[in-house]
């Protein structure tokens, strides 16, 4: 159910939940998924329970597997977890076999039509408490090289000669 990402020095969990046979289709799955991701698990939460689609208890239901897996694995494996840093680092819907079915249709015959079933798969990960080291390194090496936005030195430089045409 769940699996780990390693990077290059800092791991990264991933834990996910899938809702497999869900009947909707992709696509519509897909508009609910999109209004999460990147989301923190308690806003996604709180989005999905005030949007009207048929589809989204079902991705609520997927989200909080996917927190609960999260919980148990932490604490199975004992490792620190904190649960008010997940987020959701990915939500996607798959599709899945399609229903043949067949509708009537005018003077005896009939029209083939599918039924479209989706895979609903969130993934959830812990940010990172410190705020990333590529952050920090960006800042720092545009202080130790002096460069700073040139628009506000420019707009006053450029103000500063016009008065002085002026005058």
């Amino acid at each position: 159910m769940a699996k780990t990402a390693e990077k290059s020095t800092t791991a990264v969990r991933e834990f996910r939940a899938e809702a497999k046979f869900q009947r909707t289709s992709p696509q519509k799955a897909k508009l609910v998924l999109d209004t999460i991701k990147g989301q923190r698990v308690e806003q996604a939460l709180n989005t999905l329970m005030f949007t009207r689609k048929r589809v989204a208890p079902i991705v609520e239901k997927a989200l909080r597997s996917a927190v609960q897996n999260a919980n148990y694995l932490s604490q199975e494996q004992g490792f620190d977890l904190d649960v008010d840093n997940l987020f959701v680092k990915q939500a996607v819907a798959n599709e899945g076999p399609r229903m043949k079915r067949i509708r009537p249709a005018p003077m005896g015959r009939a029209y083939r039509y599918q039924r479209r079933i989706a895979h609903i798969i969130v993934t959830v990960a812990e940010k990172q408490s410190k705020g990333g080291q590529q952050g920090t390194e960006a800042t720092s090496k545009a202080v130790a090289t002096g460069k700073t936005s040139g628009k506000a030195t420019t707009k006053k430089a450029s103000n500063k000669k016009s008065a002085g045409a002026a005058a």
